[in-house]
């Protein structure tokens, strides 16, 4: 049997929208605190404080959460381990005035500073994001599965900062082997959402580029897909989903898991970037649900049937298919137009059953 390698890039967002109240106002109570703070030494019950804090204006289930939501800051960049100060240009992320500064901001931030194995109580000297953009310039273009094996690298062994297309090569096979990609999907679909909040860089096809690159390689394609979001159709998108749902299914909710999540996902069954601006903003093209599920449509993992009964892909552990196997779509919610962009998921995005 294959030992299995735990010793990853351990990233997970519990806010991934870094122009969303839910994730710039927990950062503004976590800088107040520290300012507030700063003299007072790092204890248990000083972290408790910051907690209940936060809870008492962004509630969550149990404070495990909160816990996570700060953990997400530390991981990030924004604020460095045991709460005793904040990167210099945290501030200036918090007083932005324009998604596209804020942009800017979050990709300085977590290229200079991020450290994945970090948290509030732990110092880690690996700086992922560094290490994985110097290896795109090295190689050009990084597949999923690369960035996937990326993720099993120890950054502070590899003096030069980056891996060597070839060294990447079996870094993938030995991922492949331990089968990391299946038992981390949901780790290594919170990095590429990560990846995509990064200035100028672009994910095509599957694969990973600069933009620069990107365009000189797919200018037509990029201009003709018109793959550029633009947020205020985007939030019409959501609202019609959500809409929907208290439709159809009484409340807002998982469209899938009929749970009432704080933050739900409006995901596209025919992804983004390969439709038109009709189709990319047709709620009948989407499903409202939670991030994991969310993950879990996007990479293909999981699909419908034409009844509304869940697909689960070959490539899943089985424990994860136990788990899903359970999950259908109302039939409610399988309109004549939804069924087409079903039809499409299953034949252009679904890894197979």
């Amino acid at each position: 049997m294959v030992q299995q390698y735990e010793d990853y890039w351990k990233i997970t967002l519990e806010y991934s929208d870094i122009n969303g109240e839910r994730f710039r106002g927990t950062l503004k109570i976590i800088v107040d605190f520290i300012d507030t703070n700063k003299k007072k030494p790092f204890s248990k019950e000083l972290f408790k404080e910051l907690q209940e804090k936060i809870n008492s204006v962004y509630p969550k289930a149990d404070l495990a959460s909160v816990r996570k939501s700060i953990s997400q800051f530390v991981k990030l960049g924004f604020i460095n381990p045991y709460l005793k100060s904040y990167n210099e240009d945290t501030l200036e992320f918090l007083e932005a005035k324009t998604n596209r500064k804020r942009k800017l901001l979050f990709s300085k931030i977590v290229y200079t500073n991020s450290s994945f194995n970090s948290s509030v109580t732990n110092e880690s000297n690996q700086h992922e994001i560094n290490f994985l953009i110097k290896t795109l310039e090295e190689v050009g273009k990084l597949s999923r599965e690369d960035v996937s094996a990326l993720m099993t690298i120890k950054t502070e062994k590899i003096n030069k900062g980056y891996l060597t297309e070839g060294e990447l090569a079996k870094a993938r096979e030995n991922a492949e082997k331990i089968g990391f990609f299946k038992r981390k999907y949901n780790q290594v679909g919170h990095l590429g959402i990560m990846l995509s909040k990064l200035d100028d860089l672009i994910f095509i096809k599957g694969f990973l580029y600069f933009q620069e690159d990107a365009q000189d390689q797919f200018g037509d394609y990029l201009r003709n897909r018109e793959h550029k979001r633009d947020y205020y159709l985007y939030r019409i998108y959501k609202n019609q989903l959500k809409e929907e749902s208290t439709e159809k299914l009484g409340e807002i909710k998982c469209m899938l898991e009929k749970l009432q999540y704080p933050s739900l996902v409006a995901s596209h069954l025919k992804p983004f970037i390969m439709s038109n601006k009709k189709e990319a903003y047709d709620s009948e093209n989407g499903l409202l649900l939670s991030r994991n599920m969310d993950i879990l449509v996007d990479l293909g993992y999981i699909s419908f049937t034409d009844e509304g009964e869940i697909l689960l892909s070959r490539e899943l552990p089985e424990d994860v298919k136990e788990n899903l196997e359970k999950y259908s779509l109302d039939k409610n919610l399988l309109t004549k137009k939804r069924l087409a962009y079903l039809n499409f998921h299953r034949n252009k995005v679904f890894r197979g059953a």
